[in-house]
C-alpha cells in the first residue's frame, strides 16, 4: 500500500534558536504546518518546504504562559488555537497578504513562464503570511487536548471538564461539561439511569472527533477508553452519551479513521486495538489489533514501552504507531504490517552494533501521503545547543519521510488491473516492463505461446487480453515514469493515477486537469490552453476505456460537474473530448467492459453505456444513461464507499452451464462500504424479455435485488471481465484483500461434466488465505499475487566515525521498493480439500496443470501440510495429509512431488509422510518402471536412511543396472559411488542426487575435447604410441580412484563384475558406439578388460552383421558408385597429380594418423570460404545422384550443419594433419585456386566427402581401432578397417599376423569373415567392391598364412616391445592419408612396384563406378 523511499530529509530552520520544536500539525488542507517550540510558533510552506513566518513570545508572557504544548488548526485555514502549560488557551490569526509572495522565481529570458499563466505564483512560491494574537483564554486548569470540531474547538481539562469554545465569539459561545455528568454504558440500548464514572478525579487524556461516526474516541487517565456521542445536535451534558470499550483498560492515546469509521487505541503494552462501532446497538466492536509479533521481532516486540503517537495517512489506508521507546510502524488499514523500523537496517548497523531506536515527540502527515513530518525526539536532549564554526543555521530535528503509494489507495477503479502502478510524489512506478520491448517482433513468440490457452471469449478483443508473465513478472526492477515538471509545477500534488489493460499508457491528475503518458513514444500530453487545465478539477478518479480516457471532474467555470471522455490519440483539448453533464458531485468511478459506473455525492450509483463512434477524423466516443440506483437507504454517508465495481460475479453459476454469454453481463454491483463488501445482484426472478428485436439494452435495465454482505474488512477487490472456458474457477472468482487476515477467494462451484448440481451444494465458497506479502494485483489465469515490499540498503560504511553521527546515512539505511509475487494455488486446494471438496479442487488444478510452477504447488501445500500435523503437540482427529497425499496421486508428477518434499523436510517427519503416501520402497520401483532414474536416485537417499545396508545395497544395484542400460553416466558415476560408501560404511556421506554432468567426466571418448593426439607408426615412436592410448583410456575424474586403490575389495569386486557384464552384453549386441562411451564415462578399462575376452565376448562372429551394425551406430554412409562418373579426373590420373600431391605436400612425413579436435582452426575465414567451393559443388552432385531410390540423404547432413561440433577439416584430408596451422590453410587456399579442375572433378570430390561419415564419428571410429589394436583384437580392428576404407589398417593387421604368434583360429576367422563380406559386397552393397579389390593382395596373403599354419598356437599378448620390430617392414607400405583408400597411398620410401600396383587398382576402382548406378540397402 505505502512504502517508504529513498532517506529522510532533514530541515534547516534559517532562526536563531535555542529551543527545540515539539509539536508539528499540518492544516486541514496539507498546504502549510505550524512548529511549537516552547515560546515560539513556525508557520512553514510544505512545497518547497520553507519558513513563512514565527511568532516569539515577550519572556513577561511566556512566563505567565508556560511553555507551548498543543496546536489545532481552525478547518479554513485561517486560524490556529496553541494552549499552554498553564492552562491558557492562544488564539492566533494568520490574515493573508493577497498577491504577496517570499519567494519570486526567476525564469530565464525567453521562458513560456513569462506569459503569466493563471495561478502559477501562488503554486510556485510559499504566499506571504502574518501571525497576529487575536485573543487569550484562561481555562485555570491544566489542558490535555485540543480538538476542532467543525466550527468549534472542543478543550479538555485536568480537571474533567469539557469545553465547548466557538472560533468566532469565544466568550459567549463557552459550555463546560462535566464528565461526571455523562452516563456510561455498555452500549446504546442499555438503561440509562446510573453513570458508570463514580469517580471525581477522571479526565481525558486524548480525543479524536470523528465525523462519520458523529462523536468522540476519548482515552481517560486511567487507562479506559470510550466513545462520547451527542444524542441529538445540541451538545449539552444532558444531550451527550458515552459508551465503554470493556476490554483495554491501559488505553494511552487515539486516532480515528474516518473513512473506514475505525477507532485505533494505543495501549501501555505496546499495542493498538482498533475498534468500530456497531450500528445496531451502538456499542463498541472490537474490530483487529496491531501488534508485534515474537515471530518477526523476538528481541524487540514486548519492549517497545506504550504507544506514543498514531496518525492515519489522508487517504485513510494506512495508520503510522510510534512508541515511547522509539520505532515508526506503518499498517494497512485493516492490520496489514507494512513497515517497522524496529529490526533490519533500522536498527542495526552493517557491522552488527544495535543503533538506537529513533524517538518520535510529534508526527504528521504530508499532502497525499507522501510525506509524513518527524519531529525527533532523541535528538532534543543530546545535542548540544552552540553554534558551529561556520555560524552555519542550526540543525534541528525535523524530519520529512518520502513515501510512495499504490494507486488503488486512491483510484479504486485500478482493481481490475493485473499491473502493479505505485505513485510518488513526482514519479510513476509500473510493472509491465518496457512497453516497446512487449511490441518488437521478438517477443511476439513468447506471448503467444502465452496468451493461445486463453480462450478468447466473444468480448475478448485484443485489448481486453492478459499480458505474457514474462512481461508483468519479468524482473524486480520497476519502469520508472517521470511525471512532466510543467504539469507537476502547477497542478502538485498527483492525486489519481491510472494505467490501461495493456500496459502502454498512463495517466495522472494533480490539483487541476490531467496528462498522460505513452510508454511507446516515452511522451507526455498536456493540454495546450492552461485555461482549460486550470479550470477543471478531477473529482471522481480516471479510467482507462480502450484509447480513451474517461473521467468525472468539476467545471470551475460553468460550476457544473461533468463526465468527460478524451480521446489518447488526439491533442489534450476540450473540443475534442465528449462532455455529459451530471446532477451531483461524483465521488467515484469504474469502467466494467462498455459501462461507466458512477457513484456520487448522493448516495446513488449511476450506469452509463459508452459507444466508440468513427465519424469525423478523430474517432470519439458517445454516453448514454443506463440506469439510476439508488442507495440512500443502505449508506449512512457517501465519504465511507470505498470503492464500487460492476462484476459478472453472482451466486447461481448454474446458468452460466447453459448459457455462458450471459457471463460476459453487467450482473452485479459490488460495493465496498467501509470495508464490509456489499453486492447487490440483477433480479432475474422476473419475466425475462427474450426478443431479438427489441433493444440491446432493454435488458440491462434489469432492476438490481436488496444488498448482501459478502465480507468484512475488505480493502481491495479484484474482478476480471475476460473468460476462459479452461479456468473457469479462477476467472470468475472475486479476491478480497482483508489486511492482517490475509486474503480471500470467493470461489463459484461447478457441478462436474454438466450433472445437475446437488440442492445442498451451494454455488460458491468463500475461501481464506494467507500470502507474505502485501497484494496490489492478481494475475487471474496465471494464478499469482503480484505485489511490492520495501528493502534496504546500508551506507553507514561509506562515512568516518568522527563524522558518522550527524549523518542520516549513517542513521537511517536508503530504502527501495521491489516487486515480487506469491503463487496461492496450494492455499486454495487444500481449503477444498479440508471442506471435503475434493471434486472441485481437482477440476482446479487440473486447469493449471499446464502452469510452469504447478509442480512446485502440489509441492508447497504437501509440505505445508506435512510440517503442521507432523510438528503438532496435540493429535490430530481428522488428519488432511492423507486426503492431500491422494489428491497428489491423480498427477503425473507425483513421485517427484513426494521425494522433493521428504528431502526438503527433516528426517524426523519421514515417517509420518511415508506412512501417508506410501512405502519409499515401493514408490522406488513405481519410478524404474516409470524410466523416471533420477527421480529413482532421490528415493534411494531415504531407503538409505529409512532401511538396513541390505535394502539400500540390492536397490542400488537395482538402479545402477538400469541406469547402465539406458546411458545415463552422471548417474551411474553417482551409483558407484553409492555403492561403495554402502560397502565401506561411509554412509554419514550420502550422494547427492544427480545434477549436471561433471566438468571432470568428459574424459576418453567425449572424444578430446581438449586435446588432440598424435599417434605414429614410425619405428621410433610407436612405443610412445601405446603408451599415449593407454593413459587415455585409463579413467579422469572421481571415478578413477576406484580402480586405483582397494581393487580386491569385495565391494569394488562386486561393481567390476556388473561393469564387466554390461561390457560384455554391449560388445554381444556389437554396440561399439555405447561401448566407447561407457568406457569413457566411467573409467572403465577397456583395453585390459579386452585382452582376457579376446577370445570370447571381443570375437567377431559375423563380419556382415558387425559393419552394417556399424554403419548404422555413427551414421558412416554406405559406399556409393556414382553413375556420372564419365570422364573421371582419376582415370588418366590429373587429381593425382594435381590435388594429391599439393595435398600431401601439407603432410609432415612421419605422421601415421593425427587426430585434430581443436575446433578453434574451423573458425578461420579462409578455411570456411574454402569449403564453401567444395559444400556448393556437392549440393550440385546431391541433386545428380538423388535419383538412386535408396540415397541415404540424412548422411549428408552433418557435414554442412554449422552446429556440428566438427572442425573444417570434416569433409576434407586436411583433418588428419595436426601439423598444420594458418600458414598451410594459406598454402591449400592459394594453390587451390590455381588448380583447374573442371565440375566433373569438383563433382568427383564431393562424392569422396560425401561417402564419409561425420567427424565425429570418424574420431570415435579411430580411438576403437586403437583400443582394440593395443587389445590384440585384430578382428574388430578388419571390420573398423573396412568401414574406414583405408587398406593401411588392413595391411598392419596382416602384417602383425604374419610377424607374431597369432591364434589360427583368429586367423581363419577373419578369412572366413573378410570371404563373407566380399560375397555381401557383390550381393548388396558393391560400393565396397572397389576397396576389396584393393586389399586383394593382402588378403591372398592371409590365405596363404592360414594354409600354413598346421597346428593352431595358443595365442601371445602382443607385447609394445615386440610389436615395433615386426611392424617396421611394413611400415611404409601402411601410410595412409584419410581419403578412404582412394587417395594414393605415396610416400618417399614406398617402392614404385607398390604405387603402381595400387594405382592400378585405383583405376580399376573408376572403372567400375561407370557401370551404372546401384542400390545401396542399409539394414
Amino acid at each position: 500500500m505505502y512504502f517508504l523511499s529513498g532517506w529522510p530529509k532533514r530541515l534547516l530552520c534559517p532562526l536563531e534558536s535555542l529551543e527545540r520544536p515539539l509539536h508539528i500539525q499540518t492544516d486541514p488542507q496539507r498546504a502549510f504546518f505550524a512548529v511549537l517550540f516552547p515560546s515560539q510558533l513556525s508557520i512553514w510552506y510544505c512545497r518547497p518546504s520553507v519558513l513563512i513566518v514565527s511568532y516569539k513570545e515577550l519572556s513577561k508572557a511566556a512566563s505567565q504562559f508556560g511553555p507551548y504544548k498543543q496546536a489545532e488548526w481552525r478547518p479554513d485555514s485561517t486560524m490556529i488555537a496553541v494552549s499552554t502549560a498553564n492552562g491558557y488557551i492562544l488564539f492566533f490569526e494568520i490574515p493573508s497578504a493577497r498577491d504577496k509572495y517570499l519567494y519570486e522565481p526567476i525564469y530565464p529570458k525567453g521562458s513560456p513562464h513569462l506569459k503569466g499563466t493563471p495561478h502559477y505564483k501562488e503554486e510556485q512560491c510559499a504566499p506571504s503570511l502574518n501571525l497576529e494574537m487575536k485573543k487569550v483564554l484562561d481555562l485555570q486548569a491544566s489542558i490535555t487536548s485540543l480538538q476542532s470540531m467543525l466550527e468549534d474547538l472542543l478543550v479538555a481539562t485536568a480537571d474533567g471538564f469539557l469545553h465547548l469554545i466557538h472560533w468566532d465569539g469565544m466568550t459567549n459561545g463557552r459550555k463546560a461539561i462535566n464528565l461526571c455528568t455523562v452516563p456510561f454504558s455498555v452500549d446504546l440500548q442499555s438503561s440509562r439511569a446510573g453513570s458508570l464514572m463514580g469517580f471525581e478525579d477522571v479526565y481525558i487524556r486524548d480525543m479524536e472527533y470523528c465525523a462519520t461516526l458523529d462523536g468522540f474516541a476519548v482515552v481517560f487517565n486511567d487507562g479506559r477508553v470510550g466513545f462520547i456521542t451527542p444524542m441529538s445536535s445540541r451538545f449539552t451534558a444532558e444531550q451527550l452519551h458515552g459508551v465503554w470499550a470493556q476490554d483495554v483498560v491501559d488505553g494511552t492515546c487515539v486516532a480515528v479513521n474516518n473513512k473506514y469509521r475505525l477507532m485505533a487505541f494505543g495501549c501501555a503494552n505496546g499495542s493498538v486495538q482498533v475498534y468500530t462501532i456497531d450500528t445496531t446497538t451502538g456499542a463498541m466492536q472490537f474490530s483487529h489489533k496491531l501488534e508485534l509479533t515474537p515471530k518477526q521481532y523476538p528481541d524487540i516486540w514486548n519492549k517497545t514501552g506504550p504507544v506514543k503517537l498514531i496518525r492515519w495517512s489522508p487517504d485513510s489506508c494506512v495508520v503510522m504507531v510510534t512508541w515511547e521507546c522509539g520505532g515508526l510502524s506503518l499498517w494497512s488499514v485493516f492490520g496489514a504490517q507494512l513497515i517497522c523500523t524496529l529490526g533490519g537496517d533500522f536498527a542495526y548497523q552493517s557491522d552488527g552494533a544495535k543503533k538506537d531506536p529513533l524517538k518520535i515527540r510529534s508526527m504528521t502527515w504530508g499532502s497525499e501521503g507522501y510525506h509524513l513530518w518527524v519531529i525527533d525526539g532523541s535528538s532534543s536532549s543530546n545535542l548540544k545547543l552552540e553554534r558551529n564554526a561556520n555560524n552555519e543555521a542550526q540543525q534541528f530535528g525535523i524530519l520529512q519521510f518520502q513515501f510512495i503509494k499504490s494507486a488503488l489507495t486512491v483510484n479504486p477503479c485500478m482493481s481490475n488491473q493485473e499491473q502493479v502502478l505505485l505513485q510518488g510524489e513526482d514519479r510513476l512506478y509500473l510493472n509491465c516492463g518496457d512497453a516497446a520491448q512487449t511490441q518488437s517482433p521478438r517477443n511476439t513468440l513468447a506471448h503467444s505461446e502465452h496468451n493461445h490457452t486463453r480462450e478468447r471469449g466473444p468480448f475478448s478483443d485484443g485489448s481486453l487480453d492478459s499480458q505474457g508473465l514474462s512481461t508483468l513478472l519479468g524482473h524486480r526492477h520497476w519502469h520508472v515514469v517521470q511525471i512532466h515538471s510543467t504539469y507537476l509545477e502547477s497542478n502538485w500534488p498527483i492525486r489519481f493515477s491510472a494505467i490501461d489493460k495493456l500496459g502502454q499508457n498512463v495517466a495522472v491528475v494533480g490539483k487541476f486537469g490531467f496528462a498522460h503518458y505513452s510508454l511507446l513514444t516515452k511522451k507526455w500530453k498536456l493540454f495546450g490552453n492552461i485555461t482549460q487545465e486550470q479550470t477543471m478539477m478531477v473529482t471522481g478518479g480516471l479510467a482507462w476505456w480502450n484509447d480513451f480516457i474517461v473521467l468525472a471532474c468539476y467545471n470551475l467555470n460553468d460550476h457544473q460537474e461533468e463526465l468527460r471522455i478524451y480521446l489518447r490519440t488526439s491533442n489534450l483539448d476540450n473540443a475534442f473530448a465528449h462532455i455529459t453533464k451530471v446532477q451531483a458531485n461524483t465521488l467515484l468511478l469504474s469502467v466494467f467492459r462498455d459501462i461507466v459506473i458512477l457513484f456520487r455525492a448522493d448516495c446513488s450509483i449511476c450506469l452509463y453505456s459508452i459507444e466508440r463512434r468513427s465519424e469525423g477524423l478523430n474517432p470519439t466516443a458517445s454516453i448514454q444513461i443506463l440506469q439510476e440506483v439508488s442507495m440512500s437507504r443502505y449508506i449512512p454517508h457517501p465519504f465511507l464507499v470505498v470503492s464500487v465495481t460492476l462484476t459478472s460475479v453472482r451466486t447461481e453459476t448454474g446458468i452460466t452451464l447453459k448459457m455462458p454469454q450471459q457471463a460476459c453481463e453487467a450482473e452485479s454491483i459490488m460495493l465496498n462500504l467501509a470495508g464490509q463488501l456489499i453486492m447487490l445482484q440483477r433480479d432475474r426472478s422476473g419475466p425475462q424479455i427474450r426478443d431479438k428485436d427489441n433493444n440491446p439494452n432493454q435488458r440491462k435495465h434489469l432492476p438490481f435485488c436488496a444488498p448482501v454482505v459478502l465480507a468484512q474488512s475488505v480493502e481491495n477487490v479484484w474482478t476480471t471481465c475476460r473468460i476462459n472456458k479452461q479456468k473457469r474457477h479462477l476467472l470468475e472468482a472475486l479476491w478480497l484483500s482483508c489486511g492482517g487476515a490475509g486474503m480471500k477467494v470467493w470461489l463459484p462451484l461447478f457441478p462436474r461434466d454438466h450433472r445437475k448440481p446437488h440442492s445442498f451444494l451451494s454455488r460458491r465458497i468463500m475461501l481464506p488465505f494467507h500470502i507474505n506479502i502485501y497484494p496490489l494485483a492478481v494475475l487471474f489465469e496465471d494464478a499469482l499475487v503480484l505485489g511490492a515490499v520495501n528493502d534496504t540498503v546500508l551506507y553507514d560504511c561509506l562515512y568516518t566515525q568522527t563524522s558518522a553521527r550527524e549523518h542520516l546515512e549513517v542513521l537511517f539505511p536508503f530504502s527501495i521498493v521491489e516487486r515480487t509475487s506469491q503463487i496461492y494455488l496450494h492455499h486454495i486446494l487444500r481449503q477444498l480439500l479440508v471442506r471435503n471438496l475434493g471434486e472441485q479442487a481437482l477440476l482446479l488444478a487440473h486447469s493449471c496443470a499446464t502452469l510452469p510452477y504447478f509442480p512446485h504447488v502440489l509441492e508447497l501445500m504437501l509440505h505445508e501440510v506435512l510440517e503442521e500435523e507432523a510438528t503438532s503437540r496435540e493429535p490430530i482427529p481428522d488428519p488432511l495429509l492423507p486426503t492431500v497425499a491422494k489428491f497428489i496421486t491423480e498427477f503425473p508428477l507425483f513421485l517427484q512431488t513426494v521425494v522433493h518434499c521428504a528431502r526438503k523436510t527433516e528426517y524426523a517427519l519421514w515417517n509420518y509422510l511415508f506412512a501417508a503416501v506410501g512405502n519409499p520402497k515401493d514408490l522406488f520401483e513405481e519410478c524404474l518402471m516409470a524410466q523416471d532414474l533420477d527421480t529413482a536416485a532421490s528415493y534411494l537417499i531415504i531407503l538409505q536412511n529409512m532401511e538396513v545396508p541390505a535394502v539400500s545395497r540390492q536397490h542400488a544395484t537395482l538402479l545402477f543396472n538400469t541406469a547402465l542400460e539406458q546411458g545415463k553416466w552422471d548417474l551411474c558415476r553417482h551409483m558407484i559411488r553409492f555403492l561403495k560408501a554402502i560397502g565401506s560404511g561411509e554412509t554419514e556421506t550420502p550422494p547427492t542426487t544427480p545434477t549436471t554432468q561433471e566438468p571432470s567426466s568428459s574424459s576418453g571418448f567425449e572424444f578430446f575435447r581438449h586435446r588432440s593426439i598424435s599417434l605414429s607408426q614410425s619405428a621410433e615412436n610407436l612405443h610412445s604410441k601405446f603408451n599415449l592410448t593407454k593413459t587415455l583410456s585409463m579413467p579422469s575424474g572421481p571415478s578413477g580412484k576406484r580402480w586405483s586403490k582397494d581393487s580386491d575389495c569385495a565391494e569394488n569386486m562386486y561393481i567390476d563384475m556388473m561393469l564387466w557384464r554390461h561390457a560384455r552384453r554391449l560388445l554381444e549386441e556389437i554396440k561399439l558406439k555405447d561401448l566407447g562411451c561407457f568406457a569413457a564415462q566411467l573409467g572403465f578399462e577397456l583395453i585390459g578388460w579386452l585382452c582376457k575376452e579376446r577370445a570370447r565376448a571381443a570375437r567377431v562372429e559375423d563380419f556382415v552383421c558387425a559393419l552394417k551394425k556399424l554403419h548404422k551406430d555413427f551414421l558412416w554412409p554406405f559406399p556409393v558408385i556414382p553413375a556420372s562418373s564419365i570422364n573421371s579426373p582419376f582415370k588418366n590420373g590429373k587429381y593425382k597429380t594435381a590435388v594429391g600431391e599439393q595435398l600431401l605436400k601439407s603432410q609432415s612425413t612421419d605422421t601415421f594418423v593425427n587426430m585434430e579436435m581443436d575446433t578453434g582452426i574451423s573458425n578461420t575465414p579462409r578455411s570456411r570460404s574454402w569449403l564453401g567451393t567444395i559444400s556448393s559443388s556437392q549440393r550440385e552432385i546431391d541433386t545428380v545422384s538423388s535419383h538412386g531410390p535408396h540415397m541415404q540423404d540424412a548422411f549428408l547432413s552433418p557435414l554442412l550443419s554449422k552446429g556440428d561440433e566438427c572442425s573444417i577439416g570434416s569433409a576434407t584430408d586436411l583433418t588428419e594433419t595436426s601439423s598444420m596451422v594458418d600458414g598451410d590453410w594459406t598454402m591449400v587456399d592459394e594453390n587451390f585456386s590455381s588448380l583447374s579442375l573442371t565440375q566433373s572433378e569438383l563433382e568427383q570430390l564431393s562424392l569422396e566427402l560425401a561417402s564419409k561419415g561425420p567427424h565425429k564419428s570418424q574420431v570415435q571410429l579411430r580411438y576403437l581401432l586403437h583400443i582394440f589394436m593395443e587389445a590384440g583384437c585384430l578382428d574388430w580392428c578388419v571390420v573398423i578397417g573396412l568401414i574406414l576404407r583405408e587398406s593401411s589398417v588392413i595391411s598392419q593387421v596382416f602384417s602383425i599376423m604374419q610377424s607374431s604368434d597369432i591364434d589360427g583360429e583368429i586367423c581363419q576367422n577373419i578369412k572366413t569373415g573378410l570371404d563373407a563380406v566380399d560375397k555381401w559386397a557383390s550381393t548388396d552393397c558393391p560400393g565396397y567392391k572397389p576397396f576389396l579389390s584393393i586389399i586383394k593382395p593382402q588378403i591372398q596373403k592371409l590365405n596363404e598364412i592360414v594354409e600354413e599354419q598346421v597346428q593352431p598356437e595358443a595365442f601371445q599378448p602382443v607385447n609394445p616391445s615386440k610389436v615395433p620390430e615386426q611392424a617396421n617392414p611394413r611400415a611404409e607400405e601402411s601410410r595412409t592419408s584419410s581419403s578412404h583408400g582412394t587417395n594414393p597411398q605415396s610416400d618417399a620410401g614406398s617402392s614404385n612396384a607398390s604405387r603402381h600396383e595400387e594405382d592400378k587398382a585405383k583405376t580399376e576402382d573408376e572403372d567400375s563406378f561407370q557401370e551404372g548406378s546401384y542400390d545401396c540397402v542399409v539394414s
